[in-house]
């Protein structure tokens, strides 16, 4: 398995989707799995069900897609830093991490408060997104390999992952 982590924002499912596709594996995006599996919409859940009971039922969704297949997972923002995710990532297949400034994320997300639960409630969204993004990092930079996020070459990207799991 090969999961994708970063902060929101990071390109983690557009890329994700060309990753596999480049792989020639499925691809699955670990929200929509929630989304599927609960009914609600990421933003709805948290709404109904609070941080605690999403973040509990991500880590189950989670680790129900445990496969010996070959698949790209793109993980939610926040994925890696609960219920001991990332050392589960870790231990079960390659976690590659889409680097990026807190900036350039700000860039891509300032459009798109109304998906982002976290953001919505946020007055300074771009101060928040970087105080965050700092606080994430501790869990985000123990992937086992790091991409930049805003120059990813999916190809290249597939070339190299096959050549680790060579």
């Amino acid at each position: 398995m090969i999961f994708l982590i970063g902060y929101m924002g990071s390109g983690k499912t557009t890329k994700g989707k060309n990753l596999a596709r480049a792989l020639q594996v499925p691809f699955i995006d670990l929200d929509s799995k929630i989304e599927e599996n609960t009914g609600l919409s990421i933003s709805e859940f948290f709404d109904k069900e609070g941080e605690h009971r999403f973040r509990e039922t991500e880590a189950s969704v989670l680790r129900s897609l445990k496969s010996d297949s070959l698949l790209v997972i793109s993980t939610g923002g926040g994925t890696p830093c609960f219920y001991e995710n990332m050392q589960w990532m870790n231990d079960n297949g390659l976690t590659i991490y889409f680097e990026m400034p807190a900036a350039a994320l700000y860039s891509r997300l300032k459009n798109a408060k109304k998906k982002r639960p976290l953001l919505i409630q946020q007055k300074d969204p771009e101060s928040f997104i970087a105080r965050h993004l700092k606080e994430r990092e501790i869990y985000y930079r123990q992937a086992k390999y790091t991409v930049n996020g805003l120059s990813i070459d999916t190809l290249e990207l597939a070339n190299e992952i096959h050549a680790m799991l060579s």
